[in-house]
C-alpha cells in the first residue's frame, strides 16, 4: 500500500511542487474519512490540489464558491411541486453525487448556509422537508477560509470548526518550487498529465484498512490524557472535545497506515496533535492578550503529559 500512496503523492506533485508534507496530511485525512480546513491566502493551489486528488483517487469532484448570497438550498437541494403527479420532487444540491467537495472561502457566506453543511459532514446525508437523502461514499469536504478581518469574512461557529478533522495550510512555495511550477506551465497544463492511481473501490478499501489499524489501550489512555490536559490548562477556556479525541485517534491510525504499520505508536499521536486539535481550543482572554496561541498551548501539553512506553 505504501507504493500506491507514494504514487498518489508523486502524481499530485506534478501540479503542486515542494509541498509533500501537506499532500501527505491531506491524503491521511482522506484515509481517516475526515474533512479538511485550509487556512490560506488565495492563489496557492487549493483548487488545483483538490482536482488532482479527485483524479488520482478516482473521486468525483465539485467546487462551490461561498458568497453571501449562497443559500442552504444550493448546498442540500430543495423540493419542487409536480402538478402532474401531485407530489413534491427532490432536486439535489451541489453535494449530490460528490465524493470530494471544495468549499472555497467558507467564512464569506452566512451562518445559515454554513450550518447546512453540518449534517452532511457529520452523518453523510442531507435532510430536506423531513426526508433524508444519503450522500456518496466517501464524502470529503475540503473547505478554505480567508483570514478573519479581511473584507466580508466572519468566524466559523465552533460547532462547525469541530467537525473538521484537521486544519492545514499549504502556504507559499519556496523559490525552487516556484521556479519548477513556472517551468512546468511554459507549454502545457500540468493537470492534464495527472493520472488515476486508485479506483473509488480502492479508496473505500483503504479507508477500511486504516480504521482497522490497532490502537493499544496505552495509546488510547495517552490520547485521553492529552484531551483532559487541554480542558484543565490554565490558558484554555474550551479544550479538546470528545470528537477531537476520536479524530486524533483516526488521524494517528492514518499516519501509521501511511508508514506501513498496522499499529499506532506515541509518535503518530504527537505528529498529528497540532493539526487535529489547534482549531478546537479557545483560549482565555488573558492568554490571548498575553500573545499566546493554540499551538504554544498544545506544545506545552505535549511536554507535560507522560508518554507511554512504546515497548509496552
Amino acid at each position: 500500500m505504501r507504493e500506491e500512496l507514494s504514487a498518489i503523492c508523486a502524481e499530485i506533485e506534478k501540479v503542486i511542487s515542494g509541498k509533500r508534507s501537506v499532500i501527505e496530511k491531506i491524503l491521511m485525512s482522506i484515509l481517516a474519512d475526515g474533512h479538511i480546513l485550509l487556512d490560506d491566502v488565495p492563489g496557492v493551489g487549493k483548487t488545483t490540489l483538490a482536482i488532482a486528488l479527485g483524479r488520482t483517487m478516482g473521486l468525483s469532484y465539485r467546487r462551490i464558491q461561498f458568497t453571501p448570497d449562497v443559500l442552504p438550498s444550493d448546498i442540500v437541494g430543495f423540493s419542487v411541486y409536480d402538478r402532474e403527479n401531485g407530489i413534491f420532487e427532490y432536486r439535489p444540491g451541489v453535494l449530490s453525487g460528490t465524493n470530494l467537495l471544495l468549499g472555497d472561502e467558507i467564512n464569506r457566506t452566512s451562518s445559515k448556509t454554513q450550518s447546512a453543511l453540518l449534517e452532511a459532514m457529520e452523518e453523510g446525508q442531507v435532510t430536506v422537508d423531513g426526508n433524508s437523502y444519503p450522500l456518496s461514499r466517501p464524502f470529503i469536504v475540503i473547505a478554505t477560509q480567508n483570514n478573519v478581518g479581511t473584507a466580508g469574512t466572519q468566524m466559523l461557529p465552533y460547532a462547525q470548526m469541530d467537525r473538521f478533522l484537521v486544519r492545514l495550510s499549504i502556504g507559499y512555495p519556496g523559490k525552487e518550487a516556484q521556479i519548477e511550477m513556472l517551468r512546468k506551465r511554459q507549454n502545457a497544463e500540468p493537470l492534464e498529465s495527472v493520472s488515476q492511481v486508485l479506483s473509488l473501490e480502492d479508496v473505500l478499501r483503504m479507508q477500511a484498512e486504516t480504521a482497522a489499524v490497532h490502537t493499544a489501550d496505552s495509546i488510547l489512555e495517552y490520547i485521553t490524557d492529552l484531551t483532559l490536559a487541554s480542558r484543565t490548562h490554565e490558558k484554555t477556556e474550551i479544550g479538546i472535545s470528545p470528537r477531537g479525541a476520536i479524530y486524533l485517534d483516526r488521524m494517528s491510525k492514518a499516519r501509521a497506515y501511511l508508514e506501513g504499520r498496522d499499529y499506532v505508536i506515541p509518535e503518530d499521536v504527537q505528529a498529528e496533535f497540532a493539526d487535529v486539535c489547534s482549531h478546537r481550543l479557545i483560549l482565555t482572554q488573558k492568554a490571548r492578550l498575553a500573545g499566546d496561541d493554540a499551538l504554544s498551548v498544545l506544545d506545552d501539553i505535549l511536554k507535560t503529559v507522560t508518554v507511554p512506553d512504546r515497548r509496552a
